[in-house]
């Protein structure tokens, strides 16, 4: 026994804490999306890629093309004894940081993104700053259970729903009448 040290304190064994699963915003290499989430799939982390259909025009022809939502972002769910793999894999250049730690994404964010992408819905993404307004839910359409902040751009109404750690909001155009207040 070391000096100072109670002879009736008896040390608890230590616990293995099972760090839970995240999700986490990387930033990747211009037009490398597509590359580091086929990566990242054959290293076996959870990986999200949110794409966008759209038609792009060429001299000769028209086509539908997949483009990711987010530019150079992707997202991850892992926990961070694997953050040395993400950040290994060639394409990757740094986690989104919040007081230098990755900082992790709600699971919620993630949800609304997919249920976006799934959509049929014209989908803009600005890194633009807005007035905070009201929250709403979507209560029709096709994105029932969307949730976002409500902002008056013009004369017209649109929903935005803020990716907080990437300065990143997604706007699309929603009739009034699809919204309630939350």
């Amino acid at each position: 026994m070391k000096a100072g040290e109670n002879p009736l304190y008896i040390k608890p064994p230590r616990q293995t804490i099972k760090e839970e699963e995240k999700w986490y915003a990387v930033y990747t290499k211009p037009r490398a999306e597509k590359q580091v989430y086929n990566r990242l799939i054959e290293s076996s982390i959870e990986t999200f890629l949110p794409l966008q259909k759209t038609f792009r025009m060429w001299s000769d022809r028209k086509k539908l093309v997949e483009k990711p939502l987010l530019s150079s972002y992707i997202f991850v769910k892992t926990r961070s004894k694997f953050f040395p793999i993400v950040f290994k894999t060639p394409g990757v250049v740094k986690f989104v940081t919040f007081e230098g730690r990755p900082a992790s994404i709600p699971q919620n964010q993630i949800d609304n993104l997919r249920l976006l992408i799934n959509s049929d819905e014209d989908i803009e993404v600005s890194g633009e700053k807005f007035a905070q307004g009201d929250n709403v839910e979507v209560v029709n359409g096709s994105l029932v259970g969307l949730t976002g902040e409500l902002i008056k751009i013009g004369s017209k109404n649109r929903v935005v729903v803020r990716i907080d750690k990437l300065d990143q909001n997604l706007i699309l155009k929603i009739p009034k009448t699809f919204l309630k207040k939350i």
